[in-house]
């Protein structure tokens, strides 16, 4: 057994894990480099309009001069172990932030000084909602012409509603933006005109202008107030000497972080390297370790596998963050590098040394460690071990996947795997020489298993390789990566949205009896149930159509046992596979089980799963149908001199436009879209625009769809 000391739990004490999320081009990349080059990791400010990034290594980020994969770094700050996940903040790639957010404790969110809340901002807020990951924000570019901090604080209370506590004043607007002044030590930071190229361009430390004292003043007391409204202990404080205390403050804004009842808000300029250290600060002092967030709980891995509860679930095994507990540990994603297959993981408790053994819990098979690496994007420093609080990439590993739990074999664990979105447009992918068709199917094999996001099949009807993704910019970076590392010429088809089917009008009380003799054990199920369309959604959550499915039973006098009811739903669950309508996906349905018989001796669950899934095949036959198509919500930046031709184009395309303003000579319209009009969209607005328009999109739901039905 190891030997563990308090030194131990100090160190986890000491760990921060956090991401980097944001809305495309607010930053995010220039201020993980920054972060890079401040804490003396990196000796040269990476720029992404030169390539020359850390975090953007692979070629497309690179040739994009977008972030396409989540990418891990470590540093060192002030004694502490900061790792660090750069994430995507294309819409096409929100399944890298939702495994990235699913082993992280803590995350800055970047917003834009001059825009303000984007879209893709609410969706990776949303995602961080759903994970219960403590935030800061950090309003970058305050550089910018147009740039205005309180515009931005005030987006992120309306479109995001949480409470921002803003913590510093910019000094000087714009062009002339030096440096912030620091609210809770009521001190100046500046930094040189140029950002400085020393290995750390540490701030200049002084007292607060006299022309912005005042100024100064009111917004600590706005500050203090703020505080003092959420958090007891500051208001008692408050309310006995009328101010207070730097420390009390900052205790009360480290709680405040941590339980999601406050937004600590900094600013500053990343490409100018303004603001990074005060942001560490931040990061350091109110985003928690891995000792401040409940344990890691899950279910006992010696049942069979199976998913397990949430990390912040009530229910399961626990496994606190202590190197002495039983080792428990994450995979959230698996890349092909050229030193081996990596599997980065996060580990939740334990410690795990080069060449130990441990449990993969969903192929229930031991895997051996063959070595621990500290991620510098791509690359890699060798440990002798890795400990609770950890992220880390494994080498040896063969069986896992993103999702998989590695855990001590005498003490089996299963954890809640990240989630996967269902794949919303698909294309077909060949190669372009029959010689070169396994060599396509291998690299098409692996790029799901790097990517879960991205699936893989093959058309019943057409025989075609059909590759499914989150998007049409996620299948072109997909298949362009094959390309590129292997080589092979591929022909890609047009992209295809992924439609769904649901009950426009139900039918009550079919009666479906399953009935089958021929020889030996009979089968008998007799089911009558009624369908119905769910309710209809608010207005922009779904785009009017409702989705999901609800199974009830309304029998009486045990006329069918439980455990038949069960295989009821589970054969109506089968059943939604294929519509009547083309085949797709049923969604938006209620079904109710309202009577059935047995027999005594020829039912059984299998005869009642049959009879359930051939009933609802049946029942859906008889309903009224409609056809339903993914939809996004398109905003749109263009000149106000050609809003009117962009308007046109959208109409065209049977958007819906929901809001448009105006902000500095630009024009922000936002409209609803079908998902399948905006394939080549971005080309048709660089040509209205002569390059000046730009768009972003994020999902929204489904809508019902023109009555020609498309093919599968």
């Amino acid at each position: 057994m190891r030997n563990h000391t308090d030194r131990d739990l100090t160190r986890v004490s000491a760990v921060r894990n956090l991401g980097i999320l944001a809305h495309v081009d607010a930053g995010k990349t220039t201020v993980t480099e920054r972060i890079l080059y401040a804490t003396g990791t990196t000796h040269k400010r990476g720029e992404v309009h030169e390539g020359t990034t850390v975090t953007d290594f692979d070629p497309q980020e690179r040739d994009r001069g977008i972030t396409i994969f989540a990418a891990a770094v470590s540093c060192e700050w002030e004694g502490h172990r900061v790792n660090l996940i750069d994430t995507p903040g294309h819409v096409d790639f929100a399944d890298e932030v939702e495994r990235s957010l699913r082993v992280l404790d803590g995350a800055v969110a970047v917003f834009d000084a001059v825009a303000g809340v984007e879209p893709q901002s609410e969706s990776v807020w949303r995602q961080a909602d759903r994970h219960g990951v403590p935030r800061i924000a950090f309003v970058n570019k305050l550089d910018r012409s147009g740039a205005d901090l309180d515009a931005a604080v005030d987006s992120v209370r309306e479109r995001l509603h949480p409470a921002p506590l803003v913590v510093q004043l910019p000094i000087g607007a714009e062009d002339a933006f030096v440096g912030v002044v620091d609210l809770l030590r009521m001190r100046a930071l500046t930094w040189s005109a140029d950002g400085g190229d020393a290995p750390v361009d540490a701030p200049v430390d002084a007292p607060v202008p006299a022309e912005m004292r005042e100024e100064a003043l009111r917004r600590r007391r706005l500050l203090e107030e703020a505080v003092a409204e959420r958090h007891p202990a500051a208001l008692e404080e408050f309310c006995d000497q009328g101010t207070l205390s730097a420390r009390t403050l900052s205790a009360a804004l480290r709680d405040l972080t941590r339980t999601g009842d406050g937004l600590v808000v900094l600013c500053g300029s990343a490409y100018r390297n303004r603001g990074i250290q005060p942001l560490l600060d931040a990061v350091v002092a109110y985003l928690p370790s891995p000792l401040d967030v409940p344990p890691v709980r899950g279910a006992d891995g010696a049942g069979g596998g199976g998913g397990g509860a949430g990390r912040r679930d009530t229910a399961g095994e626990q496994r606190p963050a202590d190197p002495r507990a039983p080792f428990a540990a994450l995979a959230f994603k698996v890349a092909a590098m050229p030193t081996g297959r990596l599997t980065y993981l996060r580990v939740y408790s334990g410690t795990i040394e080069k060449g130990d053994t441990v449990w993969e819990s969903g192929t229930r098979r031991t895997e051996r460690i063959g070595r621990i690496l500290r991620v510098q994007a791509d690359r890699h420093a060798q440990l002798e071990r890795a400990v609770a609080g950890d992220i880390v990439a494994v080498v040896g590993l063969k069986a896992a996947r993103a999702g998989s739990t590695l855990c001590a074999p005498e003490a089996p664990l299963v954890l809640e795997p990240p989630g996967v979105a269902a794949p919303v447009v698909s294309v077909a992918v060949e190669a372009r020489t029959g010689a070169d068709a396994d060599r396509l199917a291998s690299a098409l094999a692996r790029s799901a298993e790097e990517d879960p996001s991205l699936v893989v099949r093959t058309d019943p009807e057409t025989g075609q390789t059909v590759l499914s993704g989150m998007g049409e910019l996620h299948l072109e970076v997909a298949v362009e990566k094959i390309r590129r590392s292997l080589g092979l010429e591929i022909a890609v088809g047009r992209p295809r949205v992924t439609y769904r089917e649901t009950v426009a009008r139900g039918v009550s009380g079919l009666v479906f009896r399953h009935v089958k003799q021929d020889g030996g054990a009979g089968q008998f199920a007799h089911v009558v149930l009624d369908v119905e369309p769910l309710d209809v959604e608010p207005p922009g959550a779904g785009g009017g159509a409702a989705t999901g499915f609800v199974f009830r039973s309304a029998v009486v006098g045990g006329r069918v046992p439980q455990e038949y009811v069960r295989a009821v739903e589970a054969g109506c669950r089968d059943a939604l596979a294929e519509g009547p309508l083309g085949g797709h996906p049923v969604t938006g349905l209620r079904v109710t089980l309202t009577d059935g018989a047995t027999h005594v001796k020829d039912s059984s669950e299998t005869a009642f799963r049959t009879a359930g899934r051939l009933g609802l095949r049946e029942a859906l036959r008889r309903c009224a149908m409609v056809l339903l198509e993914p939809v996004v919500e398109v905003t749109v930046t263009v000149p106000e001199s050609v809003v009117g031709g962009v308007l046109g184009d959208l109409a065209g395309r049977r958007g819906r436009v929901t809001d448009s303003t105006v902000r500095g000579g630009s024009a922000v319209v936002t409209a609803i879209v079908p998902l399948s009009e905006l394939f080549g969209y971005a080309t048709r607005l660089r040509s209205r625009t002569q390059g000046r328009g730009a768009f972003s999109a994020r999902p929204t739901g489904y809508a019902p769809a023109p009555t020609a039905t498309p093919a599968r």
